[in-house]
């Protein structure tokens, strides 16, 4: 039997449903519940004749779901197909397990009901809603259900506010681990006070942090308000400043952004982003931007399509220090901005979608043991790289003003250098 907790979410169900639960809420049992009952007033399940799709993130929670299922369902099992995941019900409905490692899992079948478990933790998120999942759901007008522990602000974020801002068939429901009434207080209450209070309110309180649950901290204590002014504005270096232009160039999707980084106050002066423009357009606004700037330094991403745009820079004039983006030199310059917003060495503008970049930047162990960082599955980081060249390149140079000059540094940036 469902306890209360559950009872309250299935009230409030639409078509689409995201559902931020703490640990030990008893997710995995209100999604069984669903998947073959359905939720009043909602799109149903097995019960009604309609197959249901389960979406994991990974093989062992889908393992873990598919034992829990045909515990869950065992009265109603016709037949049990550990090959493909598939449980088929005694009705003629029949309910199948995917693993969102591969984003077109579920593509071609048609659902009444799909189910994604641990939904902030699938990297490949909306590109499977969109192209795969969503689809299956049209012939029957089927209902969708995302289940999580937030993360940061990711793809699953998304879907909550489109829930919390009731967009036309959305619910969002918020589920702490207190709304489990089986599981004791004093337990709780020992969790919170021998974790870390960032790590209670994401994993029992089921709360979206306000600085991201990923790389960076601090960050909205990091923005200044008075630098906004300051974004449109020509400097000089006569009060003995000095200004580093950190670049990271767009490719198809992605976008191109150039961020002014004041030196001596570290404080960001001033950043240009855009989107789908000839390369020829995209140096001639790097161009003007550095008349606004003169003589400061510019440290560009060199992979990829930067290796040509640096080069003819160069041949235009405008002395270029590259940077030669790797999985080690990626983490090291991110762990160093990293570093300045947990220390308050860093000033940025209230540019809302930097501060959603950095927030929702996030970070997972590779199979060999480091950290690989990046943005969210559907999101963006070209802000967060193009802030971290800037920071990396005025940290190798503390106090130093000589980027003021006419004359082409001597590859200040070493190792980074191409």
């Amino acid at each position: 039997m469902l306890h209360a907790g559950q009872q309250a979410i299935l009230r409030n169900a639409t078509r689409f449903n995201a559902v931020a639960c703490g640990r030990r809420f008893g997710k995995t049992t209100l999604g069984l519940a669903l998947a073959h009952f359905g939720a009043p007033h909602a799109p149903g399940g097995l019960s009604q004749g309609l197959d249901v799709g389960w979406f994991a993130p990974q093989y062992k929670l889908l393992d873990e779901a598919w034992r829990s299922a045909k515990g869950f369902l065992r009265d109603y099992i016709a037949r049990s197909d550990s090959q493909q995941r598939r449980l088929e019900m005694r009705n003629g409905a029949a309910l199948d397990f995917w693993t969102l490692e591969d984003p077109d899992s579920g593509r071609g079948r048609k659902y009444g009901l799909v189910i994604v478990d641990e939904a902030a933790m699938a990297r490949h998120l909306e590109q499977a809603w969109n192209a795969a999942i969503r689809p299956t759901l049209t012939d029957l007008k089927g209902g969708a259900w995302f289940f999580s522990t937030p993360k940061g602000r990711n793809f699953f974020w998304q879907l909550y506010q489109r829930g919390a801002e009731r967009r036309t068939g959305w619910t969002a429901h918020h589920a702490p681990s207190s709304s489990n009434p089986h599981l004791q207080a004093s337990e709780l209450e020992d969790a919170r006070q021998s974790l870390p209070e960032r790590i209670f309110a994401q994993e029992y309180l089921a709360q979206f942090l306000e600085d991201g649950g990923g790389v960076f901290r601090r960050v909205t204590a990091s923005v200044d308000h008075e630098l906004l002014a300051r974004l449109d504005t020509s400097h000089d270096t006569g009060d003995g400043r000095a200004f580093v232009i950190g670049i990271d160039w767009g490719r198809h999707q992605d976008f191109t952004v150039f961020t002014v980084l004041d030196a001596r106050d570290r404080a960001v002066v001033a950043i240009d982003r855009f989107t789908q423009i000839e390369y020829a357009v995209q140096i001639g606004r790097l161009k003007a931007l550095r008349k606004r700037f003169p003589h400061a330094a510019v440290v560009a991403e060199a992979n990829s399509i930067g290796g040509p745009l640096i080069e003819q820079l160069r041949r235009d004039g405008v002395p270029v220090t590259a940077f030669q983006t790797t999985q080690a030199s990626k983490a090291k310059i991110i762990e160093g901005l990293a570093v300045a917003f947990e220390q308050g060495e860093i000033r940025i503008p209230p540019v809302q979608w930097l501060i959603d970049e950095l927030m929702a930047f996030d970070q997972e162990r590779t199979a060999g043991g480091l950290m690989r960082y990046g943005a969210p599955s559907g999101g963006h980081d070209d802000g967060v790289m193009s802030l971290a060249i800037a920071w990396h390149a005025q940290a190798a140079n503390p106090g130093k003003v000589g980027w003021a000059g006419s004359s082409v540094p001597a590859s200040p940036w070493g190792a980074f250098a191409a």
